[in-house]
């Protein structure tokens, strides 16, 4: 009996060592299950089948130790499968090791949800490792291993939204307490990051603004934000919100109650969860249809979705963007060169300005202009807005440029790439001059659409660039598709497994621009 136990243990103890990188996949998923299943059948089989190997070869060493021990005395069994259980552990313990040391973009965080999480695997663990030892199949669960993190996280589901759901009551209560407070949602399928910094950068000419820091735009995180950094003195509060499934905006909107609404875009973006532009735009929608009466709703002019969602819209509502088809405010006369954009900012209600930005891309302009519009609203001048325009700083991993040494330029696009940022790179690579080399996985999350995507991509490029590095050698085939059909030199495509793969051939290269569109996290991992 004593050596079941001790054997149950050792077992357990492997099982848990070794659930470290599918706990670190879960949470790249966002502890979503239906992503993380996903992740398992695209990406994660080849690391399962390892763990299969391990499972099945200890079962093996294990069944024949005691085919060879039968006759034997009680303490020499005994001891021959504490032995294998104690080389288990070991093992386990050294390939989660090994797997850790890898290169991670994004390592796991020992946050408390992981903690309460490895507290459920414990017990699912326990579980297996006690039928298996009785069965005599000991070392099975850790063949099980994704399947047993996906266990143990739906086990914990009730259990972590009971406690969301108490942190999100008491957020909603601190704003219920701040009916001064003037609420700004934004939200699109890209764009929100970056207008959200630029307009809490106008808004700051007159205002004391609290925005949700970097991408945090789930429920979550807001709350987050909410509990730990709204104060009195805050006179704005601008969220970010962000959506993968239908229903997500409409959480966020109560949450935050907004009384005005920012549209950035909308696009193919997290189709693999929506299923359909259709969807995605209804999605997006929520906010505007969360506005109370007297609310405002901001929309970039894009000729398309927008402009519908626009039409559609009853409350108070203004466009911006870059065209000269009447709209709320505008930008004309725009240059664009790689030491940043000048404009002339235009008002419907005769104000004029001119302005000058550190910001590269038609994108980034397109951003102002709505940005603009929101501040302007709020009563922030002409004169501050250019003002504000002048003092805007890249969002680190969107379009900002790094100076290297000799003169060369890298370009750091890295932040979670989609088809109107990535074309909107090329033409900001275009207006470069010299050698211009292009490094990018391609773009994700696209759903059936993301080869055709990517292969246009690849034809982007092709006009933008000299040199291609592509990242994953099955990712990057549309890419190299649309290369190819454009004419672009197949000499000059690399095609290489990782970032760090490329650093060689990039030194080689010695390209006076270098742009890295797209910086996948590890568990897009080939």
């Amino acid at each position: 009996m004593l050596v079941s136990v001790i054997c149950w243990a050792l077992i357990m103890l492997g099982c848990m060592l070794g659930a470290r990188y599918f706990v670190h996949m879960l949470q790249l998923e966002s502890y979503q299950l239906d992503g993380y299943m996903r992740w398992l059948k695209a990406r994660g089989m080849r690391h399962w089948v390892s763990y299969v190997g391990g499972g099945a070869l200890f079962s093996v060493l294990d069944i024949v130790v005691r085919l060879l021990m039968r006759g034997q005395p009680d303490a020499a069994a005994g001891g021959a499968a504490v032995s294998i259980a104690a080389v288990f552990a070991l093992t386990s313990f050294m390939h989660m090791k090994a797997l850790a040391a890898q290169s991670q973009k994004k390592p796991l965080a020992f946050t408390p949800r992981v903690k309460r999480l490895y507290g459920y695997l414990g017990g699912v663990f326990a579980l297996l490792a006690a039928i298996c030892v009785l069965l005599g199949v000991g070392y099975l669960p850790y063949a099980l291993m994704p399947l047993a993190v996906w266990a143990g996280a739906y086990a914990a589901q009730p259990g972590e939204q009971h406690i969301n759901n108490g942190f999100f009551r008491d957020a909603q209560r601190r704003l219920a307490e701040r009916p001064d407070l003037i609420r700004i949602g934004i939200t699109g399928s890209y764009g929100k990051t970056s207008t959200k910094f630029t307009l809490k950068t106008l808004l700051d000419e007159k205002y004391n603004v609290l925005a949700t820091p970097s991408s945090f735009n789930t429920p979550m995180g807001v709350t987050r934000i909410i509990r730990e950094q709204l104060k009195p003195e805050h006179e704005i509060f601008l969220a970010e919100m962000g959506a993968r499934h239908v229903g997500d905006i409409k959480e966020m909107c109560e949450l935050v109650h907004p009384t005005i609404g920012v549209m950035t875009s909308i696009g193919p973006q997290h189709l693999e969860t929506f299923g359909s532009i259709e969807n995605v735009a209804a999605t997006k929608n929520e906010l505007i249809e969360a506005l109370p009466a007297n609310g405002k709703a901001f929309f970039a002019a894009d000729g398309g979705w927008l402009d519908k969602l626009y039409a559609r819209a009853s409350c108070e509502k203004y466009r911006a963007g870059l065209t000269r088809d009447k709209m709320y405010m505008r930008a004309e006369g725009l240059t664009v060169g790689p030491e940043g954009s000048s404009f002339t900012l235009v008002c419907d209600d005769g104000g004029r300005v001119e302005c000058h930005t550190r910001l590269l891309g038609r994108h980034n302009i397109q951003n102002i202009t709505l940005s603009a519009a929101v501040a302007h609203r709020l009563g922030v001048t002409m004169e501050q807005l250019a003002s504000g325009i002048s003092k805007l700083e890249p969002v680190p991993h969107r379009l900002q440029i790094i100076p290297g040494a000799a003169g060369k330029i890298v370009i750091d696009d890295a932040f979670n790439s989609n088809p109107a940022g990535a074309a909107a790179a090329m033409d900001v690579l275009a207006s470069f001059e010299g050698l211009r080399c292009v490094v990018t996985p391609g773009m994700v999350e696209l759903g059936e659409r993301e080869y055709e995507l990517n292969c246009e991509f690849g034809r982007q490029m092709a006009r933008a660039c000299e040199a291609a590095v592509l990242l994953g050698r099955k990712r990057s085939e549309p890419i190299r598709k649309g290369l190819i059909e454009a004419g672009f030199n197949e000499k000059n495509i690399f095609v290489v497994d990782s970032l760090d793969a490329a650093m060689p051939i990039l030194g080689a290269l010695g390209a006076d621009v270098t742009l890295f569109e797209n910086d996948l996290p590890d568990n897009y991992a080939e």
